[in-house]
């Protein structure tokens, strides 16, 4: 019987993989060495956290033994995990003898930042996805966070190759195009299915859509994404129309089919059991999305995973309605959406699900449950909020995604571990590492409004003005004695320069300049030279006084002299311009006293020096 069950769900998958599947890929670009420089493409693995929006950059290490990573490489007693101060490691790992997760969670376990698959044969590129058997030894599949890529024969023969020549091969992931982020608003579907007794990957969805459901509510409301669930069925070829398999799995005489939930014909519920509430499900969308709530279907949905399980019996039409009646659904509509599914008809919904499985354009078919399309594009990785959440915020234009995107909730948290591969300076707590949802960033920052330049990895240097604040700008400074001298000075300049009195790089050290004895200064016949930390001491012989700016001793008596000639001659010249002063006044008060008078006199007597006025005049 269960022979039968599994031979038909093959022939009902069977049916659709004629249709097109479409490997998701991001960008690999190799920085070095120049004999393998330039951009490849790699298969994004359906596991693990893909950087969706972002980039990392790493050195790649192909191990001494272990080649395919099918056990742990504790057991050779080797460690992937990057050093401080270093880039993070991408372990390069051969195709075969056991499944591609368990080599990315013993490449996880070993410390590798990333893992690279290099495939055994000359190929197009596949996608690497989980075991479908459900077995305890899976359990590692969903502690899996580090990045997947598959990459082609001929790459990992050439980076290989590169390693054993004794070069570093260094390379950046790109998955900042693997979702098209063209505008301000997401389409994001949900494939899925209302079965919960599929193993767990069916644990895994449902614990996915209640820890979703918040998120995926604040975008909808916000109007930032439009979301819209899909449900997967097969149809049953005619050869197997009157069979009893099809018959218990399918509705609408063979039209849309499920496989049954527990294998097995003899007990439990059957695939058209799954089938109507696949149907009710998307009608209930429907109905809220008519009303502009579609972000009920999340309530609908996490709550008829919560109260009408199967393990319980209660995977019923019965528990499904009163589920609608209590998130106040209109229950009529959505029986009206689901028609018929006992008769030789159509059923609108059902076909239009099985038509959009189809891919097209830019998205393969829809072949494995649960999937996520994100602006048309399938996510690979793990169904996990953060990682979903974090593909879906890569969808938004630049700029544009909403605060949701921004928190600390979606950050990667690479910079926790070893800093994130980025610089720091330890002493001044200042880092250039920063996570953001689009992966950790190694950008030199801007503290206190002094900005740090530098390629951010291993260097930064704050440069500008008030640098000297931060950490003293990079520079040396030491205090000894009370004095203290620094080589940074507040410019615009980012160079660490020792001051006068020592030499050195200005960075990690400066030493004392010996001006005493290099004879740099005191040099005189008279002098006797001192050297002290940063500058030098320089005395004369009794009787004797030191002109530092000439370098020389001169008598004290004479400078004594110098003195008070000086003073005497500036004495002279203050009192020859004060009597100068003094006549120049006595000459201009004298000349305007006799001016005043002969003016007063002319009014009663003529003088000498007017002209005679006696005639008058008589002209008419």
């Amino acid at each position: 019987m269960k022979f039968g069950v599994l031979a038909l769900s093959f022939i009902l998958i069977l049916e659709l993989a004629f249709g097109t599947f479409l490997v998701e890929k991001n960008n690999l670009k190799v920085t070095s060495p120049d004999s393998i420089k330039g951009v490849y493409e790699c298969a994004i693995g359906n596991f693990g956290i893909p950087k969706y929006g972002g980039t990392l950059v790493g050195t790649v290490v192909y191990p001494m033994s272990n080649h395919k990573g099918c056990k742990s490489f504790s057991e050779f007693g080797v460690s992937f995990k990057s050093s401080p101060g270093s880039l993070p490691t991408f372990l390069l790992i051969d195709r075969g003898d056991c499944y591609f997760a368990l080599k990315a969670w013993n490449a996880q376990q070993a410390g590798a930042a990333a893992i690279l698959v290099s495939d055994n044969k000359l190929e197009p590129l596949i996608t690497m996805d989980t075991p479908e058997e459900d077995t305890a030894n899976a359990d590692y599949l969903e502690k899996i966070n580090i990045p997947s890529a598959l990459i082609s024969k001929s790459l990992g023969d050439s980076i290989k190759s590169a390693i054993s020549d004794g070069n570093m091969v260094n390379m950046k992931l790109d998955w900042t195009e693997s979702v098209p982020h063209p505008d301000e608003r997401v389409e994001y579907e949900l494939w899925t299915d209302s079965n919960d007794e599929c193993g767990k990957k069916c644990d895994t969805q449902i614990e996915f859509l209640k820890n979703f459901k918040g998120a995926a509510q604040i975008l909808e409301k916000g109007g930032y994404t439009q979301f819209t669930p899909h449900y997967i069925s097969w149809y049953c070829p005619k050869a197997f129309m009157l069979s009893r398999q099809c018959k218990s799995q399918c509705i609408n005489h063979g039209r849309y089919c499920a496989p049954d939930p527990e294998q097995d014909f003899t007990r439990g519920y059957d695939g058209k059991d799954v089938v109507v509430q696949n149907l009710r499900h998307a009608c209930v969308f429907r109905v809220v999305n008519e009303t502009g709530k579609a972000w009920k279907w999340w309530d609908y949905a996490t709550d008829f995973s919560v109260r009408c399980p199967m393990k319980y019996n209660k995977y019923t039409s019965e528990c499904a309605d009163e589920v609608i009646k209590s998130l106040g659904i209109d229950l009529e509509k959505v029986y009206l959406c689901m028609g018929d599914t006992e008769g030789d008809v159509e059923n609108p919904v059902l076909k239009a699900e099985q038509e959009s499985q189809v891919g097209k354009g830019s998205r393969g078919d829809v072949t494995i449950l649960p999937t996520l399309v994100v602006n048309n594009r399938q996510y690979r990785g793990k169904l996990e909020k953060g990682a979903v959440l974090k593909a879906i915020c890569a969808g938004f234009q630049e700029s544009t995604e909403p605060s949701i995107c921004l928190t600390e909730d979606q950050n990667t948290n690479e910079c926790l571990e070893n800093n994130g591969g980025c610089w720091q300076d330890r002493a001044a707590n200042i880092t250039a590492c920063l996570d953001t949802f689009r992966g950790r960033l190694c950008e030199c920052p801007t503290v206190q409004g002094v900005k740090f330049v530098g390629d951010g990895y291993t260097h930064c240097k704050a440069s500008g003005a008030l640098r000297c604040g931060i950490n003293n700008g990079g520079c040396w400074r030491e205090t000894r004695g009370g004095y203290t001298y620094s080589a940074c000075t507040d410019d615009h300049s980012s160079v660490c320069k020792c001051p006068p009195g020592f030499r050195g790089d200005g960075v990690k050290s400066c030493e004392d300049v010996d001006e005493c004895k290099e004879k740099l200064a005191c040099q005189c016949p008279e002098c006797k030279c001192k050297n002290t930390w940063g500058s030098y001491e320089c005395s004369c012989r009794k009787g004797l006084f030191y002109l530092r700016e000439l370098d020389t001793c001169i008598g004290a008596f004479g400078a004594v002299k110098l003195g008070w000639s000086f003073v005497l001659i500036l004495l002279l010249a203050l009192t020859a311009a004060t009597l100068s002063g003094y006549a120049i006044y006595k000459y201009r008060i004298r000349h305007y006293m006799d001016s005043e008078i002969r003016s007063i006199m002319a009014q009663y007597m003529p003088l000498d020096s007017q002209p005679n006025n006696t005639e008058t005049h008589m002209d008419f």
